[in-house]
Protein backbone atom coordinates (compact mmCIF):
# COMPACT_ATOMS: atom_id res chain seq x y z
CA UNK A 1 0.00 0.00 0.00
CA UNK A 2 1.02 3.49 -1.39
CA UNK A 3 2.34 5.81 1.95
CA UNK A 4 0.05 9.14 1.72
CA UNK A 5 2.34 12.25 0.46
CA UNK A 6 4.08 13.63 2.87
CA UNK A 7 3.24 17.84 3.34
CA UNK A 8 6.37 20.45 2.64
CA UNK A 9 6.10 24.00 2.21
CA UNK A 10 7.03 25.44 -1.00
CA UNK A 11 10.03 28.25 -1.80
CA UNK A 12 9.44 28.35 -5.65
CA UNK A 13 13.23 30.40 -6.70
CA UNK A 14 14.88 30.69 -10.02
CA UNK A 15 17.32 27.93 -9.09
CA UNK A 16 17.50 24.78 -9.14
CA UNK A 17 19.00 22.96 -6.18
CA UNK A 18 20.35 19.52 -5.82
CA UNK A 19 21.05 17.09 -3.06
CA UNK A 20 24.13 18.71 -1.35
CA UNK A 21 23.91 21.63 -2.65
CA UNK A 22 24.99 24.69 -0.83
CA UNK A 23 22.46 27.88 -1.58
CA UNK A 24 22.56 31.17 0.30
CA UNK A 25 18.84 32.89 0.41
CA UNK A 26 17.97 36.49 1.36
CA UNK A 27 14.49 36.03 3.21
CA UNK A 28 11.79 39.24 3.65
CA UNK A 29 8.57 38.39 2.64
CA UNK A 30 6.23 37.96 5.30
CA UNK A 31 4.86 34.05 3.90
CA UNK A 32 8.53 33.06 3.49
CA UNK A 33 10.00 34.55 7.06
CA UNK A 34 6.71 32.76 8.87
CA UNK A 35 7.52 29.27 6.90
CA UNK A 36 11.60 29.72 8.10
CA UNK A 37 11.11 30.46 11.50
CA UNK A 38 8.58 27.72 12.01
CA UNK A 39 11.23 25.54 10.21
CA UNK A 40 13.47 26.44 12.87
CA UNK A 41 11.29 26.30 15.62
CA UNK A 42 10.41 22.41 14.72
CA UNK A 43 13.03 21.47 13.03
CA UNK A 44 11.82 21.43 10.02
CA UNK A 45 12.72 21.26 6.05
CA UNK A 46 10.95 23.09 2.80
CA UNK A 47 11.26 22.21 -0.45
CA UNK A 48 12.92 25.07 -3.52
CA UNK A 49 11.75 24.49 -6.95
CA UNK A 50 12.41 25.74 -10.46
CA UNK A 51 9.35 28.43 -11.04
CA UNK A 52 7.74 27.25 -14.47
CA UNK A 53 5.72 30.59 -14.19
CA UNK A 54 5.55 33.54 -12.24
CA UNK A 55 8.26 35.87 -10.26
CA UNK A 56 9.89 35.01 -6.86
CA UNK A 57 7.94 37.79 -5.29
CA UNK A 58 4.30 39.13 -5.15
CA UNK A 59 1.92 36.36 -6.44
CA UNK A 60 2.83 32.73 -5.95
CA UNK A 61 4.69 31.28 -8.67
CA UNK A 62 3.95 28.11 -10.50
CA UNK A 63 6.64 25.50 -9.56
CA UNK A 64 7.90 22.57 -11.35
CA UNK A 65 7.05 19.24 -10.45
CA UNK A 66 10.11 18.02 -8.77
CA UNK A 67 12.22 19.82 -6.51
CA UNK A 68 14.43 19.25 -3.53
CA UNK A 69 13.94 19.74 0.06
CA UNK A 70 16.12 22.74 1.82
CA UNK A 71 17.90 21.80 5.02
CA UNK A 72 18.67 25.10 7.24
CA UNK A 73 22.53 25.06 8.01
CA UNK A 74 22.91 28.47 9.30
CA UNK A 75 20.66 32.08 9.45
CA UNK A 76 21.61 35.26 10.23
CA UNK A 77 20.09 38.54 10.21
CA UNK A 78 21.84 41.61 10.20
CA UNK A 79 19.46 44.20 8.95
CA UNK A 80 15.86 44.10 10.44
CA UNK A 81 13.41 42.14 8.78
CA UNK A 82 16.18 40.42 6.39
CA UNK A 83 17.07 36.80 7.17
CA UNK A 84 20.61 35.71 5.20
CA UNK A 85 19.96 31.68 5.38
CA UNK A 86 22.56 28.86 3.82
CA UNK A 87 20.69 26.07 3.17
CA UNK A 88 22.10 22.61 2.04
CA UNK A 89 19.60 20.35 -0.68
CA UNK A 90 18.43 17.12 1.17
CA UNK A 91 16.02 14.60 -0.55
CA UNK A 92 14.66 14.95 -4.14
CA UNK A 93 10.47 15.08 -4.13
CA UNK A 94 7.83 15.28 -7.05
CA UNK A 95 5.12 17.35 -5.97
CA UNK A 96 1.41 15.31 -6.33
CA UNK A 97 -0.90 18.06 -5.15
CA UNK A 98 -0.12 21.82 -3.84
CA UNK A 99 -2.85 24.77 -2.15
CA UNK A 100 -2.36 28.17 -1.31
CA UNK A 101 -2.29 28.95 2.34
CA UNK A 102 -4.06 32.65 3.35
CA UNK A 103 -1.00 34.23 3.51
CA UNK A 104 0.32 33.20 -0.10
CA UNK A 105 2.58 30.16 0.95
CA UNK A 106 2.30 27.00 -1.62
CA UNK A 107 2.07 23.94 0.54
CA UNK A 108 2.64 20.99 -1.34
CA UNK A 109 1.56 17.28 -1.07
CA UNK A 110 4.67 15.17 -2.01
CA UNK A 111 6.76 12.15 -2.38
CA UNK A 112 9.81 11.33 -1.54
CA UNK A 113 12.03 10.31 -5.09
CA UNK A 114 14.22 7.16 -4.30
CA UNK A 115 17.72 7.47 -4.96
CA UNK A 116 19.94 5.08 -6.70
CA UNK A 117 22.54 3.81 -4.49
CA UNK A 118 25.75 5.68 -4.28
CA UNK A 119 28.50 4.87 -6.66
CA UNK A 120 31.65 5.90 -8.08
CA UNK A 121 32.73 8.14 -11.13
CA UNK A 122 32.89 5.36 -14.04
CA UNK A 123 36.61 5.20 -15.31
CA UNK A 124 35.31 6.70 -19.03
CA UNK A 125 34.20 9.73 -16.96
CA UNK A 126 37.41 9.98 -14.58
CA UNK A 127 38.66 13.06 -16.57
CA UNK A 128 35.77 14.89 -14.61
CA UNK A 129 37.45 14.68 -11.32
CA UNK A 130 40.52 16.94 -11.72
CA UNK A 131 38.92 20.30 -13.01
CA UNK A 132 36.28 20.00 -10.58
CA UNK A 133 38.84 19.17 -7.60
CA UNK A 134 40.39 22.40 -8.82
CA UNK A 135 37.44 24.18 -8.51
CA UNK A 136 36.62 22.89 -5.64
CA UNK A 137 39.52 24.43 -4.22
CA UNK A 138 39.46 27.79 -5.55
CA UNK A 139 35.50 28.44 -4.25
CA UNK A 140 36.77 27.21 -0.61
CA UNK A 141 34.71 28.18 1.74
CA UNK A 142 32.04 29.21 -0.73
CA UNK A 143 31.78 25.42 -1.66
CA UNK A 144 31.69 24.23 2.24
CA UNK A 145 32.30 20.15 2.86
CA UNK A 146 31.57 17.31 2.54
CA UNK A 147 33.06 16.89 -0.34
CA UNK A 148 32.58 13.68 -1.82
CA UNK A 149 34.00 12.99 -5.12
CA UNK A 150 33.78 9.04 -4.82
CA UNK A 151 30.35 9.59 -5.59
CA UNK A 152 29.22 10.24 -8.93
CA UNK A 153 25.75 11.78 -8.13
CA UNK A 154 27.82 14.29 -5.94
CA UNK A 155 30.30 14.74 -8.84
CA UNK A 156 27.58 15.30 -10.86
CA UNK A 157 25.29 17.69 -9.38
CA UNK A 158 28.44 19.92 -8.19
CA UNK A 159 29.17 20.56 -11.96
CA UNK A 160 25.57 20.64 -12.68
CA UNK A 161 25.43 23.33 -10.19
CA UNK A 162 28.72 25.41 -11.45
CA UNK A 163 28.48 25.08 -14.89
CA UNK A 164 26.78 27.72 -16.90
CA UNK A 165 23.95 25.39 -18.39
CA UNK A 166 19.95 26.96 -19.23
CA UNK A 167 18.10 26.70 -15.59
CA UNK A 168 15.78 24.20 -17.63
CA UNK A 169 18.54 22.02 -18.88
CA UNK A 170 19.25 21.96 -15.02
CA UNK A 171 15.56 20.96 -13.87
CA UNK A 172 15.58 18.05 -16.88
CA UNK A 173 19.27 16.83 -15.13
CA UNK A 174 17.96 17.38 -11.34
CA UNK A 175 14.51 15.03 -12.93
CA UNK A 176 17.30 12.21 -14.24
CA UNK A 177 17.57 9.67 -11.93
CA UNK A 178 20.33 8.08 -14.04
CA UNK A 179 23.57 9.53 -12.79
CA UNK A 180 26.39 7.90 -15.10
CA UNK A 181 23.62 9.34 -18.21
CA UNK A 182 24.18 12.78 -16.23
CA UNK A 183 28.17 12.33 -16.66
CA UNK A 184 28.20 11.88 -20.00
CA UNK A 185 25.62 14.53 -20.68
CA UNK A 186 28.41 17.21 -18.59
CA UNK A 187 31.49 15.74 -20.02
CA UNK A 188 29.94 16.52 -23.43
CA UNK A 189 29.15 20.26 -22.32
CA UNK A 190 32.30 20.41 -21.14
CA UNK A 191 33.85 19.39 -24.45
CA UNK A 192 31.63 21.10 -26.83
CA UNK A 193 33.02 24.52 -24.89
CA UNK A 194 36.50 23.45 -24.67
CA UNK A 195 36.92 22.58 -21.09
CA UNK A 196 37.91 19.25 -21.80
CA UNK A 197 39.85 17.82 -24.61
CA UNK A 198 37.86 16.34 -27.46
CA UNK A 199 37.96 12.42 -28.22
CA UNK A 200 40.86 12.09 -30.87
Amino acid sequence: MTPPPDTLPLFPLKTVLFPGGVLPLRVFEPRYMDMVTRCMREGGSFGVCLIAAGDEVGEAAVPHPVGTEALIEHWDMEQPGVLELLVRGGRRFRIVDHELERDGLLVGSVRWLEEPPAEPVPAAQAELLPLLRSIVEELGDRLPPPHDFDDAAWVGARYIELLPIPLLAKQKLLELDDIVSRLEILQQFLREHGLMPKKA
